[in-house]
């Protein structure tokens, strides 16, 4: 090979380094602004703010769909917008959403809750029922799994008082006897999904705190 021949083929290497570089620099950016995103729309919505938080998951899905967020409870893009665009009144969107949130994960207990929650708002109270309380037993699994499987670790952090999953247990009940007020399953799954969503940041706070007070 002459060495007109080896500096092309030297250039072209670098050239396919580079845009590699930036390929990746590109999905690290898309990731730290879904990330931000998310966290910021999570904040909104425990105060309330639903259209603040709709604004922040319209984004994070912009940035990257594919974002997934959380270390156990790991929850996509699309489950944060389709639940914010039911809080907000939009539920055709959020019904459409909160169906794509679960093709992509079938674990995702919230968004199978907040998928019936959509459906008894439009009516279809049976295919509703069946959804909320699929949403409610899984919710209740994946707490019992953690506590149970990381007892000695940062699982006996999660749900210290039990009320998280009392809550569960009343809903499910509610729900299995077929006999109940629409208005207050939907409000109280509403107050419980909020709940559910902060479980994970209390037990890593608690956990953070109780090292640091057993610190050496």
């Amino acid at each position: 090979m002459n060495r007109l021949a080896l500096k092309v083929l030297r250039l072209e290497k670098s050239a396919v380094a580079w845009l590699f570089a930036l390929l990746v620099c590109s999905g690290c950016a898309a990731t730290f602004q879904g990330g931000t995103d998310v966290a910021q729309g999570r904040q909104a919505l425990f105060r309330g703010d639903y259209p603040t938080a709709l604004v922040h998951f319209q984004s994070a899905e912009k940035a990257g769909p594919n974002y997934v967020y959380g270390t156990e409870l790991r929850e996509g893009v699309l489950s944060y917008l389709g639940r914010a665009q039911y809080l907000n009144g939009q539920l055709p969107a959020a019904r459409a959403t909160l169906e794509q949130a679960i093709a992509q994960h079938r674990s995702d207990n919230l968004a199978r809750l907040y998928l019936g929650l959509t459906m008894a708002r439009q009516g279809d109270q049976k295919a509703a029922a069946n959804d909320i309380q699929s949403g409610l037993k899984g919710m209740n699994d994946f707490l019992n799994y953690i506590i149970n499987t990381f007892s000695n670790s940062f699982g006996s952090f999660y749900d210290q008082s039990g009320n998280l999953r009392k809550s569960i247990a009343a809903n499910q009940t509610m729900v299995a006897s077929g006999k109940f007020d629409w208005a207050a399953l939907i409000a109280n799954c509403e107050k419980l999904a909020i709940d559910y969503e902060q479980v994970e940041d209390i037990a890593t706070n608690d956990q953070r705190l109780f090292r640091e007070m057993n610190r050496p």
